[in-house]
């Protein structure tokens, strides 16, 4: 029980002032004597919480408490003031001893355990859980997901192994409410709850917004944070963000490799090394080499990535890591296929359109970054600072609307560079302290970025004179030369991106049922554009107040129910800020609103289900002013309601599952430039549902079973074209010939289903892959 503070009173009584007096003089003699509730938390250092850690408290070899932390790493004891020592042990991590001295001001205490830096003897054969316990990134402080009130879904890497992903658009197909579209077939795209993306991607929380693929092979786990998130990541997610967590040193050792090949000249290497120097320093390199074909014709792609990062533990409170990336992906640009009479059209799902030899994308990616950890107490300062460079340009055919007919096909072609520098710094404090019996973990935090960006478009002429071209419906195959230059339209501009933003947050444990977290970030985005066409100098101001409040109960120690409200904004030169105008100068930002509740379960922290519904509101949309065609209000808006079921970890002890089921119903709430009220938002399916399935038959020998249904959804928000619904089944095999070498086969699209996976209009749709099967070995020394 706690001690009782002595109450000051106002009273002029000389007997109560004699009162107060000899208590203020005894207190301390009291206090010594009646024990408090003392609050350890135990956590890696990463910072993340340990579950199930034992902890043992003595006084004079006398022992006075043996428990274990629970699911956010805590423990509590009843203890008097003094000496005490306290023991914490935990698998994997190395013992801590530490001896605490309790004084009046001593209530609560952090734990950090570093990893065992020693080899063990890994049974490759044993299967890692789906499950990742907390992460820091949704709320900026190391966090259950148990107790975040937000829908989550993280993809780990043993996840990511046995399904052999190896780019973003394989990663959503098992997060509910997530889509990967085509993307012009040169980025990463998704549509998450209803709004289109090719921006929200960070690394590490730092955002990584240029268009490119990104490959997965220095990738611990890919973190789907789902609803408006201004209030950690600021401007755009308003339906969702997509953060990659890299691989950083460790204090153990590691060697492993991996070697793939498969259907269509699949060729892989990956290499995977990791070596500690003493308990101060460790170095890890990750590297990957890819050379491939794909069913497409002439489509294939080459790709290669260098990726070290070494960690510094100067003291003990303090972490360092450093980390950088070289990534080169090369592959032929690929718009799919055409539509007919509102279905794709009905020619070989490897039809090439255009010249392939003359059709290529480009990414080269040189991202560095630093990252400090330090604890002084109950306060824990984080910084990060990220440098990165991106080159990209692409060079491509658009196949068109095909004729009455159905004997020609239109054709054109553009190319189109990108060159940005990104810098930015995050700095944020968290402090844990105690009011009475409430808990606080305050946050408060700056960031600041610099992005400069250069675009340069040239448009295709074939034979140097016409900019569109109509080929056989039958071979769409172009053999005429094509010479590309600047069209009176195309762009050629430079912009510069400044922000500065501030945010608090307080993230308050009432009692052990009922948490609330509230917080508030302000960005001032300040956008400068130059065309270099006209001399055109062009600059937009905007000052984002972004707030966000959750509530989350738990009837008990394993579940929980959320509410959640949240709020973001998208500038009006959109998530690539590409170009402005003298319109959308004007233009203030588009909002979205999101009000979401759930329930999370998690059992004996091995299985998790979760639910959410959700509205989701897009407003301050373009609109065409009826009266005036000429002119643009901002009166549009888009509507996206929704609800979503994820499972993930063991439901039985041989039996894995990870995946999920969303209904969303995204449809224009008021006329936009792009569609009239009541059209369905393209690319937004009623349903989705997948779930994978990892069994292990024997200690050696294990299968997984993967199902993907996607129902029928329209090409784009004109509803004139129809991607039809379709189910496709994935086939795996694992065997471990030793404990150090694991054998495995994926078949992808068992039985050679015909469908259309995606697309980035009514007329490039791109055909889901015809079977595949790859193979692959893991050695590990």
């Amino acid at each position: 029980m706690r001690a009782k503070s002595v109450r000051k009173s106002a009273g002029i009584s000389q007997f109560v002032t004699a009162v107060l007096f000899a208590s203020a003089l005894f207190a301390p003699a009291a206090w010594a004597q009646a024990p408090r509730t003392f609050t350890g938390t135990v956590l890696a250092a990463d910072h993340n919480p340990i579950a199930d850690a034992k902890v043992s408290i003595a006084q004079e070899n006398a022992a006075v408490y043996s428990g274990v932390s629970d699911t956010r790493g805590e423990f509590s004891a009843s203890l008097k003031q003094g000496r005490y020592k306290v023991v914490i042990t935990a698998d994997g991590f190395m013992d801590v001893t530490e001896t605490l001295d309790l004084g009046e001001s001593t209530s609560t205490h952090q734990f950090l355990l570093q990893i065992t830096p020693q080899k063990y003897a890994i049974t490759v054969s044993d299967r890692a859980p789906y499950i990742v316990p907390s992460i820091s990134t949704a709320t900026k402080t190391a966090t259950p997901l148990l107790d975040i009130p937000q829908s989550i879904t993280i993809v780990t890497k043993e996840l990511i192994r046995d399904q052999m992903m190896m780019s973003v658009g394989d990663v959503v197909r098992y997060i509910p409410g997530m889509t990967a579209i085509q993307g012009e077939n040169n980025r990463d795209q998704l549509v998450i709850r209803g709004n289109s993306t090719s921006g929200d991607f960070y690394v590490n929380g730092v955002r990584d917004d240029v268009q490119y693929y990104r490959d997965l092979y220095n990738i611990e786990r890919v973190e789907a944070i789902k609803g408006p998130n201004a209030m950690e990541f600021g401007r755009g997610g308003g339906g969702g963000i997509i953060n990659r967590a890299t691989k950083e040193a460790e204090f153990m050792p590691l060697r492993e490799i991996t070697i793939q090949g498969g259907s269509f000249g699949t060729k892989r290497f990956a290499a995977d090394f990791d070596q500690p120097f003493g308990d101060k320093v460790a170095l890890r390199m990750n590297g990957v080499y890819e050379n491939s074909g794909t069913f497409r014709d002439y489509v294939g792609l080459r790709r290669n990535g260098f990726s070290p990062t070494l960690t510094l533990l100067p003291g003990k409170s303090t972490r360092i890591t450093l980390s950088y990336e070289n990534f080169h992906d090369n592959r032929t640009a690929d718009r799919g296929i055409t539509s007919f009479l509102g279905l794709p059209a009905d020619v070989p799902v490897t039809r090439f359109y255009g010249d392939p030899h003359n059709a290529y994308v480009s990414a080269v990616v040189n991202n560095g970054a630093i990252g400090l950890e330090h604890r002084m107490g109950r306060l824990t300062l984080h910084n990060r600072t990220q440098f990165a460079n991106y080159d990209r340009i692409y060079q491509n055919y658009v196949p068109g609307v095909v004729n009455t007919a159905k004997t020609l096909v239109a054709v054109t072609a553009y190319n189109n560079a990108t060159q940005r520098m990104n810098f930015f710094n995050q700095t944020d404090l968290s402090y844990e302290l105690h009011t009475g019996r409430i808990k606080h973990v305050l946050l408060s935090g700056i960031e600041l970025g610099r992005q400069t960006t250069n675009n340069y478009r040239n448009t295709g002429f074939f034979n140097n004179t016409a900019t569109s071209l109509s080929v056989d419906y039958n071979n769409p195959l172009i053999t005429a030369s094509t010479v590309f230059r600047q069209s009176a339209t195309d762009a050629d501009n430079h912009l510069l991106t400044r922000v500065g933003a501030a945010f608090v947050q307080d993230q308050i444990s009432i009692s052990r049922y009922v948490q609330v977290t509230a917080g508030l970030r302000v960005d001032q985005f300040d956008l400068r554009y130059h065309n270099n066409r006209n001399g055109d100098n062009l600059r937009r101001i905007d000052n984002l107040i972004s707030p966000r409040a959750g509530i989350t109960f738990k009837p008990i120690a394993h579940a929980s129910i959320y509410g959640n409200y949240a709020v973001s904004y998208l500038p009006s030169s959109g998530d690539q800020f590409s170009s402005l105008t003298t319109i959308t100068q004007q233009v203030k930002p588009e909002k979205f609103t999101n009000y979401e509740a759930g329930v999370k379960l998690d059992l004996n922290h091995s299985f998790s289900l979760t639910t959410a519904v959700y509205r989701l509101d897009r407003t301050n949309t373009r609109s065409t002013d009826p009266n005036d065609p000429t002119r643009i209000i901002q009166t549009g808006s888009t509507r996206s309601k929704g609800f979503e079921a994820g499972v993930n970890g063991n439901i039985m002890r041989k039996w894995q599952v990870a995946g999920g089921y969303a209904y969303q119903d995204v449809y224009i709430s008021s006329a936009t430039t792009a569609s009239v009220a009541g059209r369905k938002v393209g690319q937004t399916p009623h349903n989705t549902f997948s779930l994978w399935n990892n069994f292990q038959l024997t200690h050696r020998l294990g299968t997984g079973l993967g199902i993907l249904n996607r129902a029928a959804m329209f090409a784009a928000v004109d509803n004139t074209v129809t991607l039809p619904g379709y189910t496709r089944a994935d086939l795996a095999g694992f065997y471990s010939i030793t404990e150090k070498i694991r054998l495995q086969v994926n078949v992808e699209n068992l039985f050679n289903k015909k469908y259309y996976i995606n697309a980035d209009s009514n007329t490039n749709i791109s055909p889901g892959s015809t079977r595949a099967v790859r193979a692959g070995i893991t050695a590990r020394f």
